[in-house]
């Protein structure tokens, strides 16, 4: 497997010790974390028992040569746009912060690890399903 950007529920499943999650992204060339997600996953820490540990551990994660932060940007805006409106007329809402996580991994011609069939509805978006390749 090449470049993948990362949905927040893969790296969760990787976490916990999921098998699929785990060897999904042990085969990962590059792994690009959406600012999205990081904001979902600091979101749930703060909601959580783990804070202090949760984040130590998304640190180390983020120190790997092959992960990097996936930021963005105006092109990443005009694809958020372009998504919405498709998904709009095809009567195929995604939750906003998958929207976005899909921009991005569009923008960069990247696949979307993800756990989540409803990504599989947005025109133009590569998606990997963890034990499905």
């Amino acid at each position: 497997m090449s470049a993948v950007a990362l949905d927040t529920n893969v790296y969760s499943g990787f976490m916990r010790g999921d098998a699929a999650a785990v060897s999904a992204l042990r085969a990962a060339r590059e792994i690009h974390l959406p600012l999205i997600v990081l904001g979902e996953l600091l979101a749930g820490f703060m909601a959580g028992t783990r804070t202090r540990k949760n984040r130590e551990e998304l640190a180390q994660f983020m120190t790997s040569p092959r992960v990097s932060l996936l930021n963005p940007d105006e092109r990443t805006a005009r694809h958020y746009g372009e998504i919405f409106a498709a998904l709009r007329v095809a009567g195929t809402p995604v939750p906003t912060n998958d929207l976005w996580i899909a921009a991005l991994a569009r923008q960069h011609r990247l696949s979307l690890l993800t756990f989540d069939a409803h990504f599989s509805a947005i025109p133009g978006l590569t998606v990997m399903r963890p034990g499905m390749q």
